[in-house]
């Protein structure tokens, strides 16, 4: 089932954000994907403003990976957007971010297709033309271990 969004603003898309943080309190793998400036980072700001985090959040272009530890949830947010090949994401060591309750948060997943775990929610913004934002949201049924981990696509497992 896909849900769809309308979204007037900047300040919308942090409401749907915070929002959306009461669905991902027990984690996930959410791929974040839409045009450069679409609003990604943005709803990403929401969610984690919804788990109590007050500093500044900034998309991890540069370093990939961004952390947070938050109460009783760590959040990881990765941005692909730079990866040349999706192999590089073997020396990002996902595996290893799986620590207890993790919801990684990733934007541009079609850059690392075939190697990142399975998406429990896909999330697609889109620019309107009246200046606003459509946000559609679907749940593919991603499968999800008790230790976080979840099946990578194409069958290669964590």
């Amino acid at each position: 089932m896909t849900e769809t969004h309308h979204l007037a603003d900047e300040a919308e898309t942090l409401a749907f954000g915070q929002v959306l943080a009461g669905r991902l309190e027990q984690g996930g793998v959410v791929y974040l994907s839409g045009d450069l400036g679409a609003g990604k980072t943005t709803l990403v700001r929401g969610i984690l403003r919804a788990f109590g985090f007050t500093g500044r959040v900034k998309s991890p272009s540069y370093g990939l990976i961004e952390s947070y530890e938050l109460d009783g949830l760590t959040v990881h947010h990765l941005d692909l957007y730079r990866l040349g090949h999706g192999e590089e994401i073997e020396y990002l060591g996902l595996e290893d971010l799986f620590h207890g309750p993790t919801l990684l948060l990733i934007e541009w997943p079609e850059k690392g297709q075939g190697y990142l775990p399975a998406a429990t929610t896909v999330i697609h913004l889109a620019d309107r033309v009246d200046g606003g934002r459509v946000l559609s949201l679907a749940k593919p049924g991603g499968e999800r271990r008790e230790d976080g981990k979840g099946k990578r696509e194409k069958g290669k497992s964590l």
